[in-house]
């Protein structure tokens, strides 16, 4: 009996003994895994964290996969913000810009006027001005695009139509420069956008043509597919420069040929317009020769 009694305790104390060792090394392991946790978490504000190390499968795993997620999502939204800064002081260096210059104009035109009163002076300054309140009115729809409070009627139009009001809008303009518009009708095809807004993309395109080849012709044409409607317009003249056709969709880029007197937000305008359209924009050299812009608005 005595046997047996001792046998019992033995095994019973080699059970705690074993327990014990396997609850100290299992909080071992634990610790290491938190403390190696909690030293990622601490890297995370100086950016300097990387890639966690990969353990076998264990209570921790699901909660070191969230961390992770955690970190790579705050590290791309430091990353945006960043980048969102950089644009936002580098258009107001642009804005800065393109005010200072009509401003300046219209100071020197009025201390000449102060001089010698002459009315081609006052001619000036109503361009000026002009320019100061296209850039304004520019502004306000890119800032009520970038907000997402500018709101979109879409409604089936016809593109033939869109075309012919925005050459209508700009029928005085054109004439003043010797420019003409060819828009031939090539049968009924409809896309579904907010017409006012498209038609004030296809004119600022329409305007950046005539701009650039005055004198000539700006031709349009429109065709239609089971995936999209496209719309293209191009003028007779040069042509885009090859390094200027990746930024010329920038705000407040100019590129080499740039008319005098543009302010840069028209082509940038254009392409918010469209793309917030389920439609893509793209300039390009056409084979005839000159620029081309081609819309395309998508079905689905």
């Amino acid at each position: 009996m005595n046997r047996e009694y001792v046998w019992f305790a033995a095994g019973f104390l080699a059970g705690v003994l074993l327990f014990g060792c396997i609850f100290l090394y299992r909080k071992r392991k634990e610790a290491v895994r938190i403390q190696g946790l909690i030293d990622y978490l601490e890297q995370v504000p100086m950016g300097t964290a990387s890639i966690l190390s990969s353990f076998k499968e264990d209570d921790f795993s699901k909660l070191e996969d969230e961390i992770y997620k955690t970190a790579t999502f705050l590290y791309q939204t430091r990353d945006a913000a960043v980048q969102a800064k950089d644009r936002f002081a580098q258009n107001l260096s642009n804005i800065a810009h393109q005010i200072k210059t009509p401003i300046t104009s219209i100071s020197l035109s009025i201390q000449m006027m102060e001089q010698d009163f002459d009315k081609s002076r006052l001619e000036q300054i109503k361009r000026q001005l002009l320019r100061l309140s296209r850039l304004e009115e520019g502004l306000l729809v890119l800032s009520r695009l970038d907000a997402g409070t500018l709101l979109f009627q879409k409604k089936e139009t016809d593109v033939f139509t869109i075309l012919v009001l925005a050459a209508d809008m700009l029928q005085e303009l054109f004439d003043g420069s010797g420019t003409s518009l060819d828009i031939p009708e090539l049968g009924q095809m409809a896309v579904m956008v907010d017409p006012d807004w498209t038609m004030e993309a296809v004119m600022n395109l329409m305007k950046n043509c005539m701009e650039h080849h005055k004198g000539g012709t700006v031709h349009c044409s429109y065709a239609q597919n089971p995936l999209y409607t496209e719309i293209l317009i191009r003028d007779e003249g040069e042509g885009f420069a090859r390094e200027d056709i990746p930024h010329l969709f920038e705000r407040f880029y100019r590129g080499q040929n740039a008319a005098e007197g543009g302010i840069g937000i028209g082509l940038a305008l254009a392409k918010e317009i469209v793309e917030r359209q389920n439609g893509t924009i793209r300039a390009k050299n056409s084979p005839e020769g000159g620029a081309c812009f081609e819309i395309r608005f998508y079905s689905h």
